[in-house]
C-alpha cells in the first residue's frame, strides 16, 4: 500500500491503482518505474521501501528510485538562463560546491530534492538558483506567489534574501521577505504588488494568509531550509498546514544540516522519489574546523570568558538565556570590550542593527543565545565560544557552523566546568566529533595559544551608531531594504552562501510572530 497526499489529507492506494492527483495515472506502472510527470520533470514513482534504523537519532535516508542526473563541474554545464550565469560570474561565483553540483541538475529538471549538508556548505544557492531558473519568465498575480522558501528564523530569511537578490534581479523576478517583527502592512503591500518568490517564516506567512493578503495555490516550487530547526522550534503544525496549501503536483526541496525523525515525517509526506544528497556522513565535522573543550574551574570561568572576548578579531559567544547574554555584554563593555547582545528579547530593528555592527566591525564580540546559531554568516569569523555548553549535539553543530564556512578555517571552543564534563563527552560522541581537551586557567599561555585570549583594557566603551548607519530623517527603522543597505556598509559586495571569490566564499529569530 502506498501513501499519497491530496490537497489536505492522505489516501491509500494500491500500486498501479488510482486515488490522488499525484499518485494515480502518473504512477500506474507501479513503484520504481519512471513515468513522465509534470512538464520538464522526470517521473515521480512512489514508495521508498523499508528504511533501516539510523544512528544518533537520524533517520535512514530514502533511496532514490528514478536514476538521478549526474553532478556537474561548472555552472555553465547547467541548463540555466544566460542572465543567471552572467550574474554568477559578476558575483564572483566561479565553481559549484558539492551540494550544488549534485542537486542542481536534478532540481532544475523538476525533481524533488532532499539535501543534507553542514552549515556553510552552499545550500542557499543549491536551492535558490533552481527556484529562480525555473520561475524565470513568469509573472505572479497579486497575492499569488509562484515560489516559496520557508525558513525558521528572521535572520536566516534575511540571509537568504540577501544571497538571492542579485540573481533574482538578473532574471527580473520580484522577491519579498515575510517575517515577524517587521511591518505586516508593508509586507502585505509587497504581496499585493505581486512577488514571484517569497522568503518567509511560518508564523508571519500564516498571519498574512489569514488576512487574505496571500494565497499559496499557485506556488509550484516550495523549499524548506533548515527543516530540522523548524521542527525543533515547534513549527511543524504550521509548516504542514502551509505545505497543504501549495500546488499538490509542485516541486519540493528540503535542505537541512541534520535529519531527525521529525524531518522524516516531512520527507515521507511531501517529497516524492527525492534525489538525495548528503555532503557529510554526519553533516557535522568540518575538516577546516578545530574543536576544543576547555576544562575550567567554575570560579575562573567568568575571567576566562572575558580574556577570550578581549582577543584580536571577531568572536561569537553563545549562552543559554537572554538574561545571561545581557549580563555578560554589560560586563564586557565595562571591561573595554566592544560587545553587542543578540537574543529573542530584542526587537527586530535592534537585532538587525547589532548584527550589522558586528559584520562591519564596530562590534567585535557578539554575545547571543541560540537565535544566532543559524541564519547568520559573517566573513572572517574564526572563533565561536560556547560559554554555556549546548544541551543537544545539533545545537553544537549549528553554533559551530558560524565559523569555518565555505572552506575557511575556524575554531569552536566550549568552556566546561567539572560537573559538565560527562554530558559534554556524550554530546561530542553524538555529534561525531573528537575534540582537543585542555585544562586551562585565566592568564595562562595555553589559553592564549588556543583562543588568542588577552587581558582587557579595563576602559569602559560605549558603542555609538556610525554615521553610515544613521537613517535619513523620516526613514523607517523597520524597512527591510534599508536594513540591508545598512548591513552592507563597509563590507563590500555580498554574494550569499555558497559564493566563491577565487575559491568559492559565501557572503555575508526568533520564531515569527
Amino acid at each position: 500500500m502506498n501513501r499519497t497526499r491530496t490537497n489536505d489529507r492522505f489516501v491509500r492506494t494500491r500500486a498501479g491503482g488510482s486515488g490522488s492527483k499525484r499518485g494515480s495515472s502518473r504512477y500506474g506502472a507501479g513503484a520504481g518505474t519512471a513515468v513522465p510527470g509534470r512538464s520538464g520533470a522526470p517521473g515521480r514513482p512512489q514508495g521508498h521501501g523499508r528504511r533501516q534504523a539510523a544512528p544518533q537519532g537520524e533517520f535512514a535516508l530514502p533511496k532514490t528510485i528514478t536514476p538521478a542526473l549526474g553532478a556537474v563541474e561548472t555552472f555553465a554545464d547547467l541548463a540555466m538562463p544566460a542572465p543567471l550565469l552572467a550574474a554568477l560570474g559578476h558575483e564572483g561565483v566561479t565553481a559549484p560546491f558539492p551540494i550544488q553540483a549534485a542537486t542542481l541538475p536534478n532540481s532544475l529538471a523538476g525533481r524533488d530534492v532532499l539535501g543534507r549538508g553542514r552549515t556553510g556548505s552552499g545550500k542557499t544557492l543549491a536551492f535558490g538558483l533552481a527556484v529562480l531558473a525555473r520561475t524565470a519568465g513568469q509573472r505572479a498575480e497579486p497575492r499569488q506567489p509562484l515560489a516559496l522558501v520557508l525558513v525558521p528564523t528572521r535572520e536566516l530569511a534575511q540571509q537568504v534574501t540577501d544571497a538571492l537578490t542579485p540573481y533574482a534581479r538578473a532574471v527580473r523576478l520580484r522577491l519579498t521577505t515575510v517575517v515577524g517583527g517587521m511591518s505586516i502592512g508593508r509586507q502585505a503591500g509587497a504581496l499585493r504588488g505581486g512577488a514571484e518568490v517569497v522568503v518567509a517564516t511560518p508564523g508571519r506567512l500564516k498571519d498574512l494568509i489569514d488576512r487574505g493578503a496571500c494565497r499559496l495555490d499557485r506556488v509550484a516550487i516550495t523549499v524548506l531550509d533548515e527543516a530540522d530547526q523548524m521542527t525543533d522550534m515547534g513549527f511543524m503544525p504550521q509548516v504542514t498546514a502551509l505545505l497543504d496549501q501549495v500546488r499538490p503536483e509542485g516541486q519540493r526541496m528540503l535542505f537541512s544540516a541534520t535529519l531527525d525523525r521529525n524531518v522524516d515525517l516531512l520527507v515521507r509526506r511531501y517529497l516524492n522519489d527525492p534525489v538525495v544528497h548528503s555532503v557529510d556522513p554526519s553533516a557535522g565535522a568540518v575538516t577546516t574546523m578545530e574543536h576544543h573543550v576547555l576544562h575550567v574551574r567554575g570560579a575562573d570561568k567568568h575571567r576566562t570568558t572575558t580574556e577570550i572576548a578581549a582577543r584580536e578579531g571577531r568572536v561569537l559567544m553563545f549562552l543559554d538565556t537572554k538574561h545571561a547574554v545581557d549580563r555578560l555584554t554589560e560586563h564586557l563593555l565595562n571591561s573595554g570590550v566592544r560587545a553587542g547582545a543578540l537574543h529573542g528579547g530584542k526587537s527586530q530593528p535592534q537585532r538587525t542593527r547589532t548584527l550589522n555592527r558586528f559584520k562591519a566591525g564596530h562590534v567585535t564580540v557578539l554575545v547571543a543565545t541560540n537565535v544566532a546559531a543559524r541564519g547568520i554568516h559573517v566573513d572572517n569569523l574564526d572563533l565561536v565560544v560556547n560559554v554555556d555548553p549546548p544541551s543537544d549535539h545539533k545545537d553544537y553543530l549549528h553554533r559551530g557552523g558560524r565559523t569555518a564556512r565555505a572552506g575557511e578555517s575556524g575554531s569552536v571552543v566550549t568552556l566546561v566546568t567539572p560537573n559538565q564534563r560527562r554530558d559534554m563527552s556524550r554530546l561530542m560522541a553524538a555529534a561525531g566529533i573528537t575534540p582537543q581537551t585542555t585544562q586551562v586557567n585565566s592568564g595562562e599561555a595555553e589559553l592564549t595559544r588556543i583562543t588568542g585570549a588577552q587581558a582587557p583594557s579595563g576602559v569602559p566603551v560605549v558603542i555609538t551608531v556610525p554615521v553610515v548607519e544613521r537613517p535619513r530623517r523620516g526613514a523607517s527603522s523597520s524597512s527591510p531594504s534599508r536594513g540591508r543597505r545598512r548591513g552592507r556598509a563597509g563590507q563590500g559586495r555580498s554574494t550569499g552562501e555558497g559564493a566563491r571569490r577565487a575559491a568559492q566564499r559565501p557572503s555575508a529569530s526568533n520564531p515569527a510572530a
